[in-house]
Formats: structure tokens, sequence, C-alpha cells
């Protein structure tokens, strides 16, 4: 089966220009099929402060009204999208920015929640694997922005982290699928401020182990779970790192390997 890696990159990428030129760079030359996967970085919040558009965060997580949708709509799927996929053509690799209204490729449904009223986020329902795969074929790199839609006229705000998720599951039936997330630390650490002590590979059984003795931070369990349950899906491998040592992890000498065996 052919390989593809799908990369999901953050804001601390996203907001560093040299850190985002190099990785470019490094993600342009990999031979084999990939799609790369972009966040926002602060730039919204900057504009929305701009065009003074007040910002409501709950929990870590935005609200997105309708004026905030404007905007992330107009900086994640717009400039973000197109000086990335400008990037990459001028290091030779043909790329397509996509959001998830472009061919219908990602569908998605406004969130419902008990309680809490998120706005214009969505969650994704499908993935247009036929478009993607023949773009995929025809060598082209799709670069998605984080915007989705519900097939109703609707753009929805969706989590980075899930849209590559739910790409990697999606396509893992046509192809031997690689997900990368990529983030500030350089995989799962026993101890966050000490590299040190970086986990190298992590399967259900240590998993089991490393969360009944507590020897994983909080914030890092929600990102392991979506990693088995991609791998249960059936994607091959998840890797966990720092987006600056791409081809390092790639290779499996740096970052975390999350692998189902």
């Amino acid at each position: 089966m052919t390989k593809l890696y799908i990369i999901k990159i953050g804001g601390n990428i996203i907001d560093d220009e040299k850190k985002l030129a190099a990785f470019l760079k490094e993600f342009a030359s990999i031979d084999e099929h990939k799609i790369l996967v972009h966040g926002g970085g602060k730039q919204a919040t900057r504009l929305a402060e701009e065009l003074k558009i007040s910002q409501q965060v709950v929990e870590g997580r935005r609200i997105t009204d309708a004026e905030t949708l404007k905007v992330v709509t107009m900086v994640y799927a717009g400039l973000i999208n197109k000086n990335i996929v400008a990037a990459l053509q001028a290091s030779n690799c043909n790329s397509m920015g996509l959001c998830g209204a472009d061919g219908d490729t990602i569908l998605a449904h406004k969130r419902k929640h008990p309680v809490m009223d998120y706005g214009f986020v969505g969650d994704v329902d499908t993935i247009n694997t036929s478009l993607i795969t023949f773009l995929l074929e025809k060598n082209i790199t799709p670069v998605f922005a984080p915007i989705t839609h519900d097939q109703q006229g609707q753009l929805l705000n969706t989590n980075a982290d899930t849209i590559a998720q739910e790409l990697a599951k999606g396509l893992s039936g046509f192809f031997e699928v690689t997900l990368v997330y990529s983030f500030e630390k350089s995989g799962v650490l026993l101890d966050t401020n000490d590299d040190r002590t970086l986990v190298p590979e992590i399967n259900p059984e240590s998993y089991h182990q490393l969360k009944a003795g507590k020897k994983i931070f909080a914030g890092m369990i929600p990102k392991l779970d979506n990693a088995f349950t991609a791998l249960n899906s059936g994607v091959k491998k998840v890797i966990i790192g720092k987006a600056e040592e791409l081809k390092s992890l790639l290779s499996g000498s740096a970052g975390t390997s999350i692998v189902n065996e």
C-alpha cells in the first residue's frame, strides 16, 4: 500500500516566519504522498482585536460567533493557507489550498452541546476520500485550513487536530497512513520541562501503565486518546513531536511514536 503522511502544524510554527519557512522546505522535500493541515496561530486573534471584535474563550475553547467566523475564515482559509501554498510552490511542491467546503472535501455539523453554545464550531461527519485520493494520485499536495461546512451554505470553524485525525481515518483504507501531530514539545515527556524524559514509543499496554502511574501530564492524555482512536480506525502510526524536527520524526529518530502493537 502506498504511504501517505498527514502532518498537522500548530500556532507555534504558524506564528514564527523563520520556523515556518524552514518547515515548509522540509515538508516539500518528502517524496511520498503528503497532506498538510494547519491551525491558525494568533493572527486571527490579533485581527479580531484590530477590528474590535470581542473574543470569548471558555475552558480554552474559542466561541465562534458570526463575526469571529468571518475573521477566522479570512485568516485561516485566506492569508495563512495561501501563503503556505505559495511557499510550497516556491519549493517545487505542487500544492492546493483547501477548506472543507472546497470540493465538498469535509462535511461537518454545528456542534451540539447540552449546556454550552460554541457558536459556529463544526464537528466532522464525512471526508470526500475520492476527491482527495484523486488529487494525491495527480501528485497535488492538499493543504487544509481548519474550516469546514454543513452543505447548507454554512461555514464552520473546526479544530485542526480533529481535521487531521478524520483525514487520516478516512484515507487509511486507500493508503498506509502516518499521522504526525506537531506541537511545542519534543514528544511525550515524563517531565514536561526536560527533553531527556522523552518516551520514544507508546503502545496500548505502556499507555495504560503510564496513565495508571500518573506519569503523563493531563494535557497530553486527550492527544494520546485521539492517537489510539486513529490507530483503531486503520491509521498505521501516529507521531507526536516538534515540526522543526520533521525529517527525524518521520525516520523514527525523534518524537514519540504511537503504535497499536
